[in-house]
């Protein structure tokens, strides 16, 4: 099953009341940043106003100097659920899709969280469908994924590269926590963020950040400063 991006929500899917994301969880991601590989998911969370939809802007607030683009594999998941062992976790998947965990780098690291500076309004668009698992036609653990900014691929990796993968992750996050459905989870970034580049690579007003997953598509958004 292929489900549209409607408003708010994939169809026939409640819209995310919350996105679980991953950090480091990319070995050449970690490799890239200087970090040791983490022994458990460092996860934070991206807030429910700040999801778009595939071709919606990303609008950066002018106090956010380093904006930053991360393509991500990211899953919905498909009903109410908690304590979910390894082996049964892909029986609560909904789909996968496109994700873009857009950083304020110069905001991120003034503290050792992170979910406040990647929760900006617009900075979580996802799309542009949600595809099952049957319907994938792919190993969820073998998916290509490439980021290009203005046609310039700037990551290139695969879910094989994960730390933690698919299953492991909704394990981890339903032990003692309720997921419901609807509910995101983004799998993490590989190499080639823009703040690893020398120079920095900071998203810029009129920029067209597109991340692709195979099997899946292409989601594209629109870079735009605020007015004020």
């Amino acid at each position: 099953m292929r489900r549209a991006w409607g408003d708010g929500s994939f169809e026939g899917l409640p819209a995310p009341r919350v996105v679980w994301a991953i950090g480091l969880n990319y070995r050449d991601h970690a490799a890239e940043s200087g970090a040791e590989i983490p022994t458990v998911p460092i996860v934070f969370t991206k807030a429910s106003g700040s999801v778009i939809g595939p071709d919606a802007d990303i609008v950066v607030s002018n106090h956010v100097a380093q904006p930053d683009y991360e393509g991500e594999v990211a899953f919905v998941i498909s009903a109410r659920c908690r304590d979910i062992p390894v082996e049964r976790a892909l029986d609560v998947v909904a789909g996968v899709t496109c994700a873009n965990d857009v950083s304020a780098r110069d905001h991120q690291f003034t503290t050792s969280q992170w979910s406040w500076s990647k929760s900006f309004d617009t900075f979580c668009p996802l799309g542009p469908e949600l595809v099952s698992l049957d319907e994938l036609g792919a190993d969820v653990g073998q998916l290509s994924i490439e980021t290009r900014v203005n046609r310039e691929v700037v990551q290139s990796s695969n879910t094989s590269e994960l730390i933690f993968s698919i299953p492991e992750l909704i394990a981890h996050l339903s032990h003692g926590v309720t997921l419901e459905a609807g509910d995101v989870i983004s799998t993490g970034t590989p190499a080639g963020v823009g703040m690893s580049r020398t120079p920095p690579r900071w998203l810029e007003d009129g920029d067209v950040v597109e991340v692709t997953v195979e099997s899946i598509g292409t989601l594209r958004n629109t870079v735009r400063r605020a007015a004020h």
